[in-house]
């Protein structure tokens, strides 16, 4: 079985081309082919599938296993995956688990991925507010975001009892230098940090701009991975949202001995 290793900002993924239905979704071997000590290694695994509303439908499993909500980076990955194999030309559609997305393939290092829309973020307190972006995010302002323990903090968010209905939440940890966003993220489902999170990314430019921090509807957001950028028009709710930044091809395997 054929896999590609993708990453987008060091968010990495494995992907697989399953329109033949080859790859059978196993709990134990996703996470067995994720783990980074005895398997490939990657924040999570895609499949990419046949759909009769739109070029493809993308399945994504986090590494622990387990299927997961929308993934921003790798929406991104998946569509310059599509275009390279042939799919699509540099635009196209796909379904994902929040529904219908739409993507530009700048090059093929470089993909502009349409979210959907979001209402406004819910205020928790003055430094944080929550908000779903295709995956639920907690966005919390520090003052010295180098300082701060996100595996331990993130995770003591990310249990709390009032998010346990979603399944928990993702938790993003965001500073602004410069009109710039620079955010690190505790991801549920990794149950650690990553190096970046594309609707982690999302929420926090979103976040920023109701929270009258920055004010122009283009926010360049560093991660420990990269840049990248969000765009969105603001009203009554955010529409026209666009996740921009870099993709990279890393390499291309078998899987072969794998068991579950």
């Amino acid at each position: 079985m054929t896999f590609y290793k993708y990453h987008g900002t060091a968010n990495d993924f494995i992907i697989i081309d399953n329109r033949k239905s080859i790859f059978k979704n196993n709990t134990n071997l996703i996470k067995n082919i994720c783990n980074r000590r005895t398997g490939i290694g990657a924040d999570g695994l895609i499949l990419l599938e046949n759909s009769d509303k739109a070029d493809f439908e993308m399945v994504y499993f986090n590494s622990d296993g387990n299927l997961s909500s929308m993934c921003g980076n790798g929406g991104r990955c998946i569509a310059s995956f599509a275009y390279a194999i042939n799919i699509c030309g540099k635009k196209t559609t796909f379904e994902a688990p929040d529904g219908h997305h739409r993507a530009l393939i700048d090059t093929t290092d470089y993909v502009h991925l349409s979210m959907e829309n979001t209402k406004n973020p819910d205020k928790i307190d003055d430094q944080t507010y929550f908000i779903d972006t295709g995956s639920p995010h907690i966005v919390k302002f520090v003052d010295e975001i180098e300082n701060i323990n996100v595996q331990e903090t993130g995770k003591a968010i990310r249990e709390k009892k009032q998010f346990e209905s979603i399944g928990g939440t993702n938790v993003n940890f965001v500073q602004i230098i410069d009109n710039e966003i620079h955010m690190r993220t505790y991801e549920r489902g990794v149950e650690a940090e990553t190096y970046s999170c594309g609707t982690g990314v999302t929420a926090a430019g979103i976040v920023a701009h109701f929270a009258d921090k920055i004010k122009q509807e283009k926010i360049k957001v560093n991660t420990k991975g990269g840049q990248l950028a969000v765009s969105f028009s603001a009203d009554k709710i955010y529409t026209n949202i666009t996740l921009s930044g870099p993709v990279a091809f890393v390499f291309k395997g078998e899987l072969d001995a794998f068991t579950n």
